[in-house]
């Protein structure tokens, strides 16, 4: 369930061990911490460099500067009883479905991965899409992740046939749902 929390406080989203909202100032080290967890076939912009960048400061200034979710954004996890924060669940912009058609994202710490978490933050997600006024959504996934391939196929999200293939890094597969 959505709720917003205030104004400028963006949206929260809750679920039954979830709570799911705006990065915190303090929570770069949590951001680092999925960069440098990233498989090593995810391309190189999207890890931690050989220079370290982007740092842990860096990533710190980008949550002070971000303005809060609305209607797309990733949002940080937080388990409810642990108070821990284990990676990020949203709506992104990427330009790469149809015109308006957000896609969704999820990435969470190893530490995590294995309880169902990303499901069920992905699952409060596409009811915040649908209170939204979404209509459909978009996943992208690497053909050899098969754990969120998995998380995916559970949500309900079918392979759309488009395929981006790359011979270093894999094929990405489009997957899509409606809402």
């Amino acid at each position: 369930m959505a709720r917003a929390t205030g104004p400028g406080d963006g949206v929260v989203l809750e679920s039954e061990r979830l709570v799911l909202g705006s990065w915190r100032p303090g929570e770069g080290v949590v951001q680092h911490q999925l960069w440098s967890e990233r498989d090593d076939r995810v391309p190189p912009h999207r890890r931690i460099d050989r220079a370290g960048h982007p740092t842990v400061q860096e990533l710190e200034e980008s949550i002070r500067t971000a303005p809060p979710p609305s209607s797309t954004g990733l949002l940080a996890v937080e388990r409810r009883v642990e108070g821990d924060v284990i990676g990020c669940c949203g709506l992104v912009d990427s330009g790469r479905g149809a015109d308006g058609e957000p896609e969704l994202a999820f990435e969470l710490l190893r530490r995590a991965w294995g309880q169902g978490y990303a499901t069920e933050a992905s699952e409060a997600v596409i009811d915040w899409a649908r209170s939204s006024g979404h209509q459909r959504l978009w996943a992208t996934v690497w053909d050899w992740n098969t754990a969120s391939r998995r998380v995916l196929a559970k949500l309900g999200f079918v392979e759309s046939g488009r395929i981006e293939v790359d011979p270093v890094h894999g094929t990405t597969l489009f997957t899509t749902r409606r809402l």
